[in-house]
């Protein structure tokens, strides 16, 4: 197995490789700026790990890899938009830099881009990564409604919030270590279990993100802290902190989400206050420890190495302790 940054530097190379047409260049501009701005490259790192530690040689898994990578920047680049977000891995979002029109059809050709690349896999494999790939993206797509429509709801549960997150973010990493295992003509039995690593993955992962919006250090983060607090997003710890409090506690969080014109510094700080005191901060770490370990149980039941085991046991432990 080789290092994680052994991984990242193959993909970042095919991703510097990605041959953009010169014209018309407000729509693969965006693209490219999209794409150079970095990041983890988690769910290729994960497509090429789990394609090597099956068996598989890594470079039949790279294309497809970074396809996941092109899908998963294009559903970041909407997601900007209908977010208003402004900031993006320390970088103005696209529909800032330039506008919501070029942000809609630059991602558009992302979402075409990422398809031609995920069919770039041997022929026996394709109709089952075409599969797994529909498949994911239709979820993400219910899980990003989910969330829109979780804005317009009071009585939203936590166990509603994880099935959202788990389509919305977790399915994504799950299909990665799937589609590494099935170019590398895993069993079945050892494809299921990878795939449910990674969804208990992203589920740890994404519960982290939470907790770095709130308590996270904006130079680390890669974007604004509080945003979700801003913005009134039914996080795990907004949900929590709506059932949880009670009295004064209760009439000032009403008081916070119903104020559209709350200076954005005095909401921030008086909600991560509140969140505080509630415990909330403790909560999600029980939360992202739990699954973390499931992640790990999930791990123990795949045939692969030490070697192997080892080096993914590295990643989940370090992704779910991260600070960026």
């Amino acid at each position: 197995m080789k290092t994680y940054n052994e991984y990242l530097d193959l993909v970042n190379k095919a991703i510097a490789a990605i041959p953009y047409p010169d014209q018309p260049s407000q729509l693969y501009e965006p693209i490219a700026y999209t794409m150079s701005l970095g990041g983890k490259r988690l769910r290729p790192v994960l497509a090429l790990m789990a394609c090597e530690a099956l068996g598989g040689d890594i470079y039949s898994a790279l294309m497809p890899a970074i396809g996941l990578e092109l899908f998963h920047n294009f559903t970041l680049l909407h997601d900007d938009v209908m977010d208003r977000a402004d900031v993006r891995r320390g970088k103005p979002t696209v529909h800032r830099r330039w506008n919501d029109n070029v942000a809609i059809l630059s991602g558009d050709a992302m979402l075409t881009m990422a398809t031609q690349y995920v069919s770039r896999c041997e022929p026996c494999h394709l109709p089952a990564v075409m599969e797994l790939f529909n498949r994911t993206a239709m979820e993400i797509y219910e899980g990003q409604q989910w969330d829109m429509d979780f804005e317009y709801r009071h009585d939203v549960s936590v166990d509603e919030y994880v099935d959202m997150i788990r389509l919305k973010t977790s399915v994504l990493l799950g299909c990665a270590c799937r589609l590494g295992a099935i170019i590398a003509n895993a069993s079945s039995k050892d494809a299921d279990a990878i795939y449910d690593m990674g969804v208990n993955l992203g589920l740890a992962f994404q519960l982290q993100d939470d907790a770095l919006d709130v308590w996270g250090d904006p130079t680390t983060f890669g974007k604004e802290i509080g945003g979700d607090i801003m913005n009134n997003k039914k996080t795990f710890l907004l949900i929590n902190a709506i059932q949880k409090a009670n009295g004064d506690d209760a009439l000032e969080l009403r008081r916070w989400i119903n104020d559209p014109e709350a200076p954005r510094d005095s909401k921030v700080k008086a909600v991560t206050a509140l969140y505080e005191r509630l415990g909330l901060r403790e909560l999600s770490d029980q939360a992202i420890t739990k699954y973390n370990n499931l992640a790990l149980e999930s791990l123990s039941r795949i045939g692969m190495n030490e070697e192997a085991r080892e080096a993914f046991t590295a990643l989940i432990t370090g992704l779910t302790s991260r600070k960026s």
